[in-house]
């Protein structure tokens, strides 16, 4: 089972996350910043990240630049943002995500863009956008 790590402060787009990743039968871990995440990393690898850019004590874009820099296997990581300018979305791959989507996300184009991720084949029960 494919491991995803949701790291968002808002406890209700973790909670949103969870249950569109858990019905597509990926197991889902959650931190609330990214000083957590990186505990949480610590414990046992990722198999992709799913990371908020405005987090208290250490956002988004500071965990993925912590992350690509560590001496471990990486995954991939989609940056999850409010925030919808193009010096945001050029940050956010410069500091090392694979992909750039704006809040809310459709569940069924979040789930495309995890299993393309991944190097999986949708499952044939899954969402539509």
């Amino acid at each position: 089972m494919k491991r995803i790590l949701v790291i968002d402060d808002a406890a209700t787009v973790r909670l949103y996350h969870r249950g569109i990743l858990e019905s597509a039968g990926f197991e889902v871990t959650e931190a609330v910043n990214g000083i957590e995440a990186l505990e949480r990393v610590a414990e046992a690898p990722f198999d992709l990240y799913l990371v908020d850019v405005n987090m208290p004590k250490l956002d988004g874009y500071g965990f993925l630049r912590e992350l690509r820099a560590k001496d471990l296997p990486q995954a991939p990581a989609i940056m999850v943002s409010t925030e919808a300018g193009a010096n945001d979305q050029k940050l956010a791959y410069l500091t090392g995500a694979n992909l750039y989507l704006v809040k809310p996300v459709r569940p069924g184009r979040l789930l495309s863009h995890v299993h393309t991720l991944l190097g999986m084949t949708p499952s044939s029960e899954g969402r539509t956008s």
